[in-house]
């Protein structure tokens, strides 16, 4: 099923940590729950732990519709979260990468590690190649991202990527923020669709 036979999704890539901030559980949380008033579908990793289990445990408690996605070698360490709208499990990573990507029209990324790092690039880069036109938000929480940002801009300034790189990304500061960006998104989302 296509996100758009089944309304908005937003796919949100995070730490199945919690990090040394609470601001960074208190954002996840925050965007959860906007998601679910939104009436937009959380896709997210499955997990019932970190930054993963604050979004999907908020977006639930709200009412909001569900979709987690886990590999099977996960499902013990992260906690798979089995009382999600849809749950599925697939046998890789890049299988849990490509359901989650499929099954949404936006891409947020909240903090985290190395897996939340390789979400990121991998679906810039399909950005960068024309695989796709989603829109891919950084949830600068705090700061977090800044470095991330400066790297990318290095990159560009050292002439390994276009400048139009940097535009593929949209850096937001909280939550509120970044609900009016995805409500742009999901307007003209809709106009197209007309």
């Amino acid at each position: 099923m296509s996100p758009a036979t089944k309304g908005f999704a937003v796919c949100v890539y995070c730490g199945a940590r919690n990090g040394v901030d609470p601001a960074y559980h208190t954002q996840a949380a925050a965007l959860g729950q906007v998601l679910a008033q939104e009436g937009w579908q959380l896709v997210y990793g499955a997990g019932d732990v970190g930054l993963m289990g604050a979004v999907a445990r908020a977006a639930q408690a709200a009412g909001g519709d569900t979709l987690g996605v886990i590999p099977v070698h996960l499902l013990k360490m992260e906690v798979g979260k089995t009382d999600l709208t849809r749950f599925v499990v697939t046998e890789t990573m890049h299988e849990r990468k490509k359901v989650m990507y499929m099954n949404s029209n936006a891409i947020v990324v909240l903090p985290g590690g190395a897996g939340s790092l390789d979400e990121f690039f991998e679906v810039l880069t399909w950005r960068q190649l024309g695989l796709h036109a989603k829109p891919i938000y950084l949830l600068n929480v705090k700061g977090y991202w800044s470095p991330l940002v400066a790297l990318i801009d290095h990159v560009i300034d050292q002439g390994f990527a276009d400048p139009s790189l940097a535009g593929f990304i949209t850096v937001v500061e909280t939550v509120d923020e970044l609900a009016r960006a995805l409500r742009a998104t999901r307007s003209s989302d809709t106009d197209e669709a007309e």
